[in-house]
């Protein structure tokens, strides 16, 4: 007796989708193939090498390569424990802990970068010690991926946490039966599983750090030719000072 294979389209529901559904669908997906068809129109095609081959494009690419990888490295080197903390560990405050966590997500990027430099510029909360030992975050390659980090982070928890929550933990109990260490579990039986989960959470990282500006451009300065010191004032306007060199508030 032979089984036949059932039918690819055995899980799709019979009939015509309605067209009710189908034209929002259709509209939604206009409204976002148009505008990157318009920058695929509008592109200088004719010139493009040439544009992309100017110092100042050349010396952005590479900054951005260098800053996203070692961003990268960074959100997969605490994210990763943070999500499994979130997900296996029940401690007083996990949901606060949780709704911290996604706050970088909901702040707009000028926000986001203004919050930054209060921590970690010369006068705030961290960066004023750091700046006491020589160490200057604000207006440096090292700023940019504190402030990609912030951005990209929550990302990559959200994605690993939600794989850690769907992943059965009865493999996890058969390690621990057999003598594993909590340790050995996540390292040879957790991590496994969450694999695809974790490079997902890596990969909308990325996007998010390609998108927003607003952070990495109040850490490191908006343009490399033009690269100054600001002071805040008690008009929350920035305000560039004429000399480089001169003492600033960050």
């Amino acid at each position: 007796m032979t089984v036949r294979a059932p039918s690819p389209r055995a899980d799709r529901p019979p009939g015509r989708p309605p067209l009710i559904l189908v034209l929002p669908a259709l509209a939604g997906l206009a409204f976002l193939v148009l505008p990157l068809a318009g920058l695929l129109v509008r592109a200088p095609w004719s010139t493009l090498g040439t544009r992309l081959l100017r110092p100042e494009v050349l010396d952005a690419l590479r900054l951005s390569l260098l800053t996203a990888t070692i961003a990268t490295v960074l959100c997969v080197l605490f994210g990763v424990p943070l999500a499994w903390t979130l997900a296996r560990v029940r401690f007083p405050g996990v949901r606060l802990v949780r709704a911290l966590v996604t706050v970088p997500l909901v702040l707009p990027p000028v926000v986001g970068g203004v919050a930054l430099l209060l921590a970690a510029g010369r006068r705030g909360i961290v960066g004023g010690p750091l700046e006491a030992v020589g160490i200057t975050l604000p207006f440096t390659t090292a700023g940019v991926v504190l402030a990609q980090v912030f951005v990209a982070m929550p990302f990559l928890v959200i994605s690993v946490e939600g794989a850690l929550g769907a992943a059965d933990l009865r493999y996890e109990e058969a390690a621990a039966t057999l003598g594993a260490s909590r340790w050995t579990t996540f390292r040879r039986v957790t991590l496994p599983l969450v694999a695809p989960g974790v490079a997902a959470g890596a990969s909308c990282a990325g996007r998010a750090r390609s998108g927003s500006s607003g952070r990495p451009s109040r850490s490191r300065g908006t343009s490399p030719a033009r690269r100054r010191r600001c002071r805040w004032r008690s008009t929350w306007r920035w305000r560039p000072i004429r000399r480089p060199r001169s003492c600033s508030a960050w």
